[in-house]
């Protein structure tokens, strides 16, 4: 359901607004939308912290050098993808010059992104949604996690890097057998992102 509208929004709107992260209608929106996945992830799950894996992870340890692994990996990939795929500001998060006097708006999208969707985002997919594929098999859970992830986006030409991403989100999880592990991960590569926008682009 996700993919469809997260499509069906794309080809309504056609190339998203670069200055979208300067509306704060668009912090607002994402707060709001997320509450609503959030309020029936956790009627599916029944409210249940095990089949969200809301837990700490098995192994601190083994958590932080996954992390490390995790962020590595997905950085090769995205540089070497970008440079033969060229997808550009196809999610259309990317600003095209910095605008101080919406600054505060920014901000404001810049903490949603970097923890309210991480949350959200994690225990639906590396939580629930891996709990809810792990019986077919581990790897199939980790795979399919990451499509599912990557469609919801509802990109074509930066899939691959989405889609990468959330199966890198998806071992992590079935490795520490923890959502905590990925947050901390996704918050950490949507920050990158977010600072990224107005200090290297354009």
């Amino acid at each position: 359901m996700l993919a469809v509208l997260g499509y069906a929004s794309r080809l309504e709107s056609g190339k998203p607004d670069p200055q979208v992260l300067y509306e704060w209608s668009t912090a607002i929106g994402g707060l709001v939308q997320d509450a609503i996945v959030l309020a029936f992830v956790l009627a599916i799950a029944g409210l249940d912290r095990g089949r969200l894996a809301f837990r700490r992870p098995r192994s601190y340890a083994e958590a932080a050098a996954l992390l490390g692994l995790g962020i590595v990996a997905i950085y090769i990939f995205e540089v070497a993808y970008t440079a033969l795929a060229h997808p550009g500001n196809e999610q259309g998060l990317t600003p095209s010059h910095w605008e101080p006097h919406h600054a505060a708006a920014y901000v404001a999208n810049a903490i949603v992104i970097c923890t309210w969707v991480p949350f959200v985002e994690e225990l639906t997919y590396r939580g629930l949604g891996f709990t809810l594929l792990q019986p077919f098999g581990e790897w199939p859970a980790i795979l399919l996690v990451g499509l599912l992830f990557g469609l919801a986006h509802g990109l074509l030409i930066s899939l691959p890097i989405i889609v990468v991403f959330g199966c890198v989100l998806a071992f992590v999880r079935s490795r520490t057998d923890s959502v905590f592990p990925g947050m901390l991960l996704h918050a950490a590569f949507n920050f990158v992102a977010i600072v990224a926008a107005v200090t290297i682009s354009g």
